[in-house]
């Protein structure tokens, strides 16, 4: 999974970037000082493999990962090549979903790129910079398809449909927040557009507004207009997970919980980006490993069994599957869960579940 993390400079995306990935990227109170987006890959954090491999006692624990990417600053005219342009948002395209760090605080010392605090006029800013690459992207696709009507009518459908976004962006919406039939989508997501992509609205606040329990009024106005566009929202505070990136996991406890916070950035993130992209995971677990395969709800059991392998899909026989929850209710113990007849055996039509613990059957 790639997440891109973008923003208007100094808002905090890099301070949130570095402390989620710990990767170091560059960090400074002026515009631009990210040039190259910098690539985290942060493991997601899965208590359910910690207690599996106790259990196994297994040699190797393995995460599944996210790849966090910090773009640059973009800022009003970008699209046009206005400060780093069209470049970054190239980079933006080859992301999954965008997290758009918002600032949602008051500090005198932290110069803003507009001269005042307006997240919802920060929003539009990044949005319409993005609606404009696209509305480019759809006048040659529009041009194109025009032009190969003349030999195919059967083009006509199509046509008709990229005018109708082209139309929707006009009017300074994003793609996302358009209704589509099914077919209709599947195209859409095949045209690349970056208004398209699902997004997270990060709100970046200060300290003293996580300790009164994270609100406040800019971060309301970004949960009312998140709802226009069905975007998600977190409230986090980039300086605090700046500060619990330097902590080992007790301290990272004790500090979170001397604030009154149940989970970190990292964890919250993890969470929004799950559900945003529909996706979850199911576990395999043994002595010699303990992984996480990370797949779209609803995949079927021979699928999720290609994500270990192509031969794990061809040679499909069965599944043998019993749910976290369950077997924790025998502490771990697979032989009485058995005996309990609550490992199953499922075929290639079963629909595999978040927290499925399988061990694939397969005959090449």
């Amino acid at each position: 999974m790639k997440l891109g993390i973008v923003g208007l400079p100094n808002v905090g995306k890099s301070t949130l970037f570095n402390a989620i990935t710990k990767a170091g990227a560059e960090s400074a109170n002026y515009p631009f000082c990210t040039i190259e987006p910098n690539v985290g890959v942060v493991a997601v954090p899965d208590e359910r493999l910690d207690i599996l491999s106790k259990i196994y006692n297994t040699k190797k624990v393995v995460q599944t990962a996210i790849e966090f990417y910090d773009i640059a600053g973009l800022v009003k005219g970008a699209s046009k090549g206005e400060g780093l342009g069209n470049k970054f948002l190239g980079h933006i395209r080859e992301v999954e979903a965008i997290v758009h760090v918002v600032r949602c605080f008051d500090d005198p010392n932290v110069v803003h790129v507009d001269g005042k605090v307006n997240p919802i006029s920060d929003i539009d800013t990044i949005n319409l910079e993005l609606i404009f690459s696209d509305m480019e992207l759809l006048e040659r696709r529009i041009q194109k398809t025009t032009k190969n009507l003349k030999g195919d009518k059967s083009l006509e459908k199509e046509l008709t449909l990229l005018k109708r976004i082209y139309e929707f962006l006009e009017g300074g919406r994003s793609a996302r927040a358009m209704e589509f039939d099914e077919d209709e989508e599947e195209f859409v997501k095949g045209l690349g557009l970056i208004s398209f992509k699902p997004v997270i609205y990060g709100c970046n606040v200060s300290e003293e507004d996580v300790m009164a329990g994270g609100d406040n009024q800019y971060v309301e106005l970004v949960r009312d207009f998140a709802k226009t566009e069905n975007s998600d929202v977190i409230v986090i505070c980039a300086k605090i997970e700046e500060e619990i990136a330097q902590l080992d996991e007790e301290e990272k406890t004790m500090f979170l919980e001397e604030l009154g916070i149940d989970e970190g950035g990292l964890d919250k993130l993890v969470k929004a980006s799950y559900k945003l992209l529909n996706l979850i995971s199911y576990l395999t677990a043994g002595v010699q490993e303990c992984r996480a395969w990370t797949i779209k709800n609803g995949t079927k059991a021979p699928q999720a069994a290609g994500k270990i392998h192509s031969d794990f899909e061809r040679g499909f026989i069965r599944a043998e599957t019993i749910a976290f929850d369950k077997l924790m209710e025998f502490d771990g113990n697979m032989q009485q869960a058995k005996e309990k007849g609550l490992v199953r055996a499922e075929g290639k039509d079963y629909v595999v579940k978040d927290g499925d613990i399988m061990n694939f059957l397969f005959n090449v």
